[in-house]
């Protein structure tokens, strides 16, 4: 005998087989119990992230629990990093200023963005951020998140508010899939755009250069005079021996103490005041955050400002031309003398002794980073 709901569909028309289909629906619904989502997105769990921590490394910083890394978000980050589309003329992208053959900075002293304005500071170089704990030169951001949003909405650089970025992706053909990836959800928000940008930066590790084979115990690496140059730039000058005083902030596998300083470029302060700016304390006025040595070679001109061109100028200014006389000059600079008379307050090094720590710091430089295909522009 025919059940009342078979009786139903025959009177129909409908065929036996696409009557199951419809009662099993009926049925079944979404399965949630609520009535569910009426149009699921066909996106799966995206996949976690497997980050490799170089040998001899500190142990990295926690990250958010609430963006945790994984191989798609990274992947989305990745594009957006390169998206010329977040900026106001789509001419400009982090890329452009973060470039991965220059140890992601872009070469020119003060960083440039659309229609060529000029920012105050040189462009950081972007690599093993996921051990800093304050990010840009003063420290005014304390996370990747939160940091990502600025670049993209200040007048000098992308200047565009993300959200006009987010409508934007939204309507440019891969984003919609590659968002659902990671997320889940097509749907682009700026929430997610900030998250992707911080996934894929929590990747820019570089921990593979000649510097760090020698410390993993391959000694035929260095040179005799990059390894004097190591040794000068470890060394804290005191009367007997010779050194450089770089280690005292430049210091351990990451090359930064992550701290901020006033190395003695100024006697007086101009419009950038650096740490100051941002605590409103005096004390902090013309200090910057010691910046990563890793790389180095590459990510010339030197300074917040790009004002020393070459590794020679920053060994001179090092060297000869300290602003003792500067307030708030870090005392790390002080006292630091090779001259066994402890008279000249310089370091007075040698013509040699400068061009051996110049030897050593291009020992810093990690070829597989900065050509790592992982890092590049997608094509």
């Amino acid at each position: 005998m025919k059940t009342t709901k078979s009786r139903f569909f025959a009177r129909l028309g409908v065929l036996p087989g696409l009557a199951l289909l419809l009662l099993l629906t009926t049925a079944c619904g979404t399965g949630d119990g609520k009535g569910g989502d009426p149009n699921p997105e066909p996106f799966g769990r995206p996949t976690p992230y497997v980050l490799q921590v170089p040998p001899l490394f500190p142990k990295p910083q926690t990250q958010p629990a609430d963006n945790p890394l994984t191989e798609e978000g990274v992947e989305l980050g990745r594009h957006l990093f390169y998206e010329k589309a977040l900026s106001i003329d789509n001419t400009v992208s982090c890329g452009s200023c973060h470039q991965q053959s220059k140890a992601f900075t872009d070469g020119l002293a003060r960083a440039e963005g659309v229609g060529g304005t000029r920012h105050g500071r040189s462009a950081m170089p972007l690599q093993n951020l996921l051990w800093e704990p304050r990010l840009t030169w003063d420290g005014a951001h304390t996370s990747l998140e939160q940091q990502a949003r600025v670049p993209i909405e200040n007048p000098l650089e992308m200047h565009q508010p993300l959200a006009a970025g987010v409508t934007r992706l939204q309507q440019l053909g891969k984003y919609p899939a590659l968002f659902g990836k990671a997320f889940g959800t097509s749907t682009v928000t700026e929430e997610r755009v900030l998250k992707a940008l911080a996934q894929f930066q929590r990747t820019l590790i570089s921990g593979n250069s000649r510097f760090d084979r020698y410390n993993r115990g391959d000694q035929d690496l260095l040179t005799a005079d990059e390894v004097r140059g190591m040794e000068l730039f470890s060394i804290h000058p005191n009367g007997r021996l010779r050194g450089g005083n770089c280690g005292d902030c430049h210091t351990g596998t990451l090359q930064t103490d992550r701290n901020f300083r006033n190395n003695g470029l100024d006697a007086t302060f101009g419009p950038d005041r650096g740490l100051g700016a941002l605590t409103g304390r005096p004390t902090d006025n013309g200090k910057f955050r010691v910046v990563s040595l890793r790389n180095i070679a590459l990510t010339a001109p030197y300074m917040h400002d790009g004002r020393l061109a070459t590794l020679e100028d920053v060994l001179d200014h090092y060297n000869e031309h300290v602003q003792f006389n500067s307030p708030n000059l870090d005392p790390l600079m002080l006292n630091t003398t090779n001259d066994p008379l402890q008279i000249s307050p310089n370091l007075e090094l040698t013509a040699q002794e400068k061009r051996q720590i110049v030897a050593f710091l291009k020992t810093l430089t990690d070829e597989e980073f900065v050509k790592d295909p992982r890092f590049a522009e997608p094509q």
